[in-house]
Parts: C-alpha cells; structure tokens; sequence
C-alpha cells in the first residue's frame, strides 16, 4: 500500500523526534560536564544522621583507621587524592552483601589499571570479621588489597563513618553491641574527600551508572592535572 504524502511527512517527523531524544539522552547520560556535589542538605533525610541534616555546604568525608584483610592498618591517608567506592557489609550475609561484594569484585576488575580508583568495604559486624576471616572472604573475591581494603575495626567508629560522613543509612543507633546497619548503598567518593554519588550496590543498571561516573571523574581529574602542569 503506497503511503500518502502527508502519512510520509508524518511518519519523517516521528521518526527525527525520535532521533533527536535519543541523541540528546545520549550525550546527557555519557557526557556530563561534571557530577554534582553532594552536602547532607542535598540527600533525603533518611539518610544522614539528624545531627549534620542542615550542613549544606563544604561536607568532605571523615578521617578513619581501619584494619584491612592483610592485618595492616589503611587510613584516609592511603586514599589520599583517591577517587573510591566505598560500602558497608558483614560476612555472614547471605542476602544483599553477596551481590553487593560481586559489583564492588566488578569495579575492582573495571578500574584494576586505573591507579586514581580504590575501593573501600567496612564491616557492620566487626565483633564477628576478625582479619582471618575477612583473608578467606577477600580472598574469596578475589580481593587485590592494593585497590580493594576489606577492613574491620572499631564499630562505633565504623558506624559513625556510616552515618555521619558517607551517609548510607540513619536508623537511630549508638554503635554499641545491639546496634545494627544494613544498606546496599556504594557511595563514590572524589579526590577532595567529597561525596560525588550514591547507588544502589544490587542493581546492575546503577552499577553501569557508578562506572559512567567514575571514568567521568578520573577525566576530569586527568584534565585538572593536565592544567595544573602546563
């Protein structure tokens, strides 16, 4: 059946509509100036401790000392002008923390060339993940320490890192015995200590989108370092 001239203007206009969105969503998703970043004032309130809701400017992530999966102690100062990912976990999880320990093994795989990209997973049961089992279950990942800590510590420590500086989780606790976190959030963190992103750790179409995220901020960092010698 022969279309009709006007059927054909029609159908032409359908189609560059279409063409155009998609050009447009494209360069909007893989081609973002630059990412926000995120103050506690900017994130739902669920997420950030009541004690820093209102701070909306100027936040940058906590120091921290922590023991990584190799017995050795890892502090901010070995993510010094990182970019990284961290998120918090326990072992003995058989739900959301296989899944997430596989996307975090994904990014390690991703960004394993990249020498600006770290990773970081703290344990919410730092009583129960001693260094030995913590070895088994990197290991278990195939966890390379020199761009993926898998560390325990102190929990109070630990867990006002959780709500207080990366922001993944505000159900009210003290940090002591009965207190309990668990989130599957990966929070990216940028070379100047500031939240950049946070994603959920079980879907996958959020993890393409950290990884977009990340190259999009270690080119930028390459661009700033460019500048910064020239």
């Amino acid at each position: 059946m022969m279309l009709s001239q006007k059927d054909k203007h029609t159908w032409l206009m359908v189609f560059l509509v279409a063409f155009c969105t998609f050009i447009i969503s494209y360069i909007v998703f893989f081609y973002k100036a630059d990412l926000p970043i995120y103050n506690p004032a900017d994130l739902n309130p669920e997420l950030v401790d009541y004690s820093v809701q209102e701070v909306g400017a100027n936040h940058v992530v906590s120091d921290f000392k922590l023991i990584n999966q190799n017995g050795k102690t890892i502090t901010q100062i070995d993510y010094l002008n990182k970019i990284y990912v961290v998120d918090f976990f326990f072992t003995r999880c058989p739900s959301i923390c296989p899944i997430m320990a596989n996307n975090m093994k994904k990014l390690q795989e991703r960004f394993l060339s990249t020498e600006q990209v770290m990773l970081l997973s703290l344990s919410v049961t730092p009583e129960m993940d001693s260094v030995p089992i913590l070895k088994e279950y990197s290991d278990k990942y195939n966890a390379n320490a020199i761009k993926w800590n898998i560390a325990t510590g102190d929990k109070k420590h630990i867990y006002n890192l959780a709500r207080k500086s990366y922001f993944t989780v505000n159900d009210i606790g003290d940090g002591l015995l009965q207190d309990f976190i668990h989130t599957p959030n990966f929070v990216l963190v940028d070379s100047k200590k500031q939240i950049r992103g946070i994603y959920d750790g079980t879907k996958d179409d959020e993890i393409d989108r950290l990884i977009n995220d990340i190259s999009l901020l270690v080119k930028n960092s390459n661009k700033e370092n460019t500048e910064v010698f020239n």
